[in-house]
């Protein structure tokens, strides 16, 4: 069944609503958006796998929790994913990376790709996909289904903002596949922007707007 988790944690909540405050800096925007990526990540990896490992502390040894198997692959969904891939990279810095480039077409909305790189062995490894927007669903329909020609262990979608619209297309395409956010805005205006949203999380990120 088409899972939404919506993680409502007030640190999350509260660096949210600072960076949808269109008077925030571009540094503080990218300061904010690599706080909360750990965040999300803390949240997004709570089912990972653990095995018990025969370990020496100063005082004696033990059997001690480590994760299990090969660690996660983060992708991101450039150029705006960059951001959360970050945040992310801090909490797991032994995490796997790829990149997928998209843009959307500002007439069509149409996603065109127009670079894809993942690590060989992400068949062995669960796969968190970043992106910071979940608006029209378009780009993230179409990383989604490029990725699954990799055969990864299994794929979760982690995003800032999703609107409604965004979510129903990807879960009528990628039902398969769990959606994490922070928020569930309101709606999709004219442009296919989320309302009430934060603009343009690249321009925002980059400061090329």
């Amino acid at each position: 069944m088409p899972s939404v988790t919506l993680i409502q944690h007030p640190l999350i909540q509260h660096k949210l609503t600072l960076m949808r405050q269109k008077d925030t800096s571009t540094a503080k925007f990218r300061q904010l958006l690599e706080e909360i990526s750990m965040l999300l990540a803390y949240e997004v990896t709570r089912d990972l796998p653990l095995e018990k490992v025969a370990i020496e502390t100063p005082m004696t040894t033990m059997d001690a929790p480590m994760l299990s198997g090969k660690k996660v692959v983060l992708i991101s969904i450039m150029r705006a994913g960059q951001g959360i891939l970050d945040g992310m990279l801090e909490l797991m810095p032994s995490a796997r990376v790829g990149h997928i480039g998209l843009y959307r077409n500002p007439k069509t909305h149409v996603p065109v790709e127009y670079y894809f790189k993942v690590p060989t062995d992400v068949n062995e490894r669960e796969m968190l996909v970043v992106d910071p927007m979940l608006a029209t669903g378009n780009s993230a329909v179409a990383a989604v289904y490029r990725l699954k020609e990799t055969q990864p262990q299994s794929i979760k979608f982690v995003c800032l903002l999703a609107a409604p619209e965004g979510i129903a297309h990807f879960h009528e395409e990628h039902p398969d596949v769990p959606i994490f956010t922070a928020a569930i805005d309101e709606r999709l205006d004219e442009h296919g922007y989320i309302l009430p949203g934060l603009g343009d999380a690249g321009d925002r990120m980059f400061g090329t707007k």
